[in-house]
């Protein structure tokens, strides 16, 4: 999954000026503008899952799960909260990017704790930056249920580069 958004330009913030002296927002600004219901990735729509929270190097996303994201055996699929925990390690990651840098997954290892049903209610996934560099960074998220109890754990090693303005927001 390669992440990189556009909004609305605005000055630099963060890691730095663009690649080429222009002045597109970071990955921070971005995101304020998917927080804001600007913007959402189609796997957000449809898993129905939202950024709730947002912060430099740290996310939530918010998601109920239904019967529509069950596995053959009547629980919910781990690919579920596994999709939850990644989008909140990227984007995690994603906050703290400089203007025209992306990520991608390299690994992600999740552990899961408890099930997930159809009355687990809101589940929340946090993400959360651990380390950063010019290549890879380091992220960590975590999945409790709508009693906030912990449900899944997650880390994640993520590719950072450099993305041609012309290709955001494609």
């Amino acid at each position: 999954m390669v992440n990189a958004m556009a909004v609305d330009s605005g000055k630099t913030a963060g890691q730095g000026q663009a690649p080429g002296g222009n002045d597109a927002p970071d990955g921070f600004q971005q995101l304020q503008a998917m927080l804001a219901g600007k913007l959402r990735a189609p796997m957000a729509e449809k898993l129905e899952f939202n950024l709730v929270e947002l912060e430099r190097g740290r996310v939530v996303f918010e998601g109920t799960p239904d019967r529509s994201v069950y596995n053959p055996l009547g629980s919910v699929h781990g690919g579920y909260a596994s999709t939850l925990l990644d989008s909140a390690c990227g984007i995690a990651v994603h906050s703290k990017l400089g203007p025209n840098r992306g990520h991608t997954s390299l690994e992600l290892k999740v552990s899961f704790v408890r099930g997930l049903n159809d009355q687990s209610g809101t589940v929340r996934a946090t993400g959360t930056v651990t380390s950063i560099g010019r290549r890879v960074a380091f992220a960590e998220a975590t999945l409790h249920d709508g009693q906030g109890r912990l449900c899944a754990t997650a880390t994640s090693t993520l590719l950072v580069f450099d993305v041609e303005s012309s290709t955001l927001g494609g």
